[in-house]
C-alpha cells in the first residue's frame, strides 16, 4: 500500500506586509523565476487531485526565504534578505519555513507509521534559459541515483509519457541533480527507500507561459503518466 504526498515549496511570489517594504520596487523581480515557479501550484493541485493525495503548498515568495534549502544552504535566503538582522531571518523561518517543512515531514511519518509506502511529488518549473544557456527540455524528473525506488519510478514516468506524447522532451535529472539539496533529499535522509520515495517534477516555464494548449494537455498527461509509472514500478 502507499499514500501520496504532493507539495510545491515554490507556488507564488507574495510577500508578506511586515517585509513588503524590502521589495517595494522589485515586483518584476517577484514576477520572475527568480521570485516563483510559473505553474507548479496548478499542476500540485492537478496532481493531488488525480492520486487522492495530501498537498502541501506555498505561496510565500522564494525570495523571502526558500523552503527548499535546508538551514546553512547559501541559498536559503535571498540577496535581500540575508542582509536582514539574525532575529528577523529567525522570526521568517519560524513563521514561514519550519511550519511547512514540519507539516510535509509530519505527512510522510505518519503515513509511514501506518505501513504505507509514501510518494512525494514535489511540483517546480524552470526558465527555459539560464545564464545564457537555453534548457533543452520541457519536463525534468528528479531522483537520486542510488535510490532504486525512484529510479524505477522515474524510468517508467519518462516511458510512459513518451508513450503518450512521443514529441515530449522528458530528462532524468535534469536540468538539475535529483540529489542535490532540497526538500526531497532531506527527507531521504530520516525515510528508509523502502518506505519513501521522492521526486522533484519540473515543467518548461515556456510551455506555462506561452503554450496554453501543451499546458492543458500536460496538465492532464503528467497524472496519467505518472499512474501507469506507479502501476509498473511499484510492486
Amino acid at each position: 500500500m502507499y499514500s501520496f504526498i504532493i507539495t510545491c515549496e515554490h507556488g507564488g511570489n507574495c510577500i508578506p506586509a511586515p517585509y513588503d517594504v524590502l521589495f517595494r520596487d522589485e515586483q518584476a523581480l517577484l514576477d520572475s523565476h527568480r521570485g516563483y515557479d510559473a505553474g507548479a501550484l496548478l499542476m500540485a493541485q492537478k496532481l493531488a487531485t488525480a492520486f487522492d493525495g495530501a498537498l502541501v503548498t506555498a505561496t510565500v515568495s522564494r525570495l523571502l526565504v526558500d523552503l527548499n534549502r535546508s538551514i546553512g544552504h547559501p541559498r536559503l535566503f535571498s540577496t535581500t534578505t540575508r542582509r536582514l538582522l539574525p532575529a528577523t531571518r529567525k522570526e521568517i523561518l519560524a513563521q514561514y519555513y519550519r511550519p511547512y517543512r514540519e507539516q510535509v515531514e509530519g505527512l510522510v511519518r505518519q503515513a509511514v507509521s501506518e505501513g504505507k509506502r509514501v510518494i512525494h511529488i514535489s511540483s517546480h518549473s524552470f526558465t527555459p534559459e539560464l545564464n545564457g544557456k537555453v534548457r533543452r527540455a520541457d519536463v525534468g524528473l528528479l531522483y537520486h541515483p542510488a535510490r532504486d525506488g525512484e529510479v524505477r519510478l522515474c524510468a517508467h514516468w519518462q516511458a510512459s509519457l513518451a508513450a503518450l506524447a512521443p514529441t515530449l522532451r522528458v530528462r532524468r535529472n535534469y536540468p538539475y541533480a535529483g540529489k542535490g539539496d532540497g526538500l526531497t533529499a532531506y527527507l531521504r535522509l530520516r525515510f528508509a527507500s523502502s518506505a519513501y520515495i521522492g521526486i522533484e517534477v519540473e515543467v518548461n516555464q515556456h510551455i506555462v507561459q506561452q503554450e496554453a494548449a501543451r499546458w492543458t494537455e500536460l496538465g492532464i498527461m503528467l497524472p496519467d503518466s505518472l499512474r501507469a509509472a506507479c502501476a509498473m514500478a511499484i510492486p
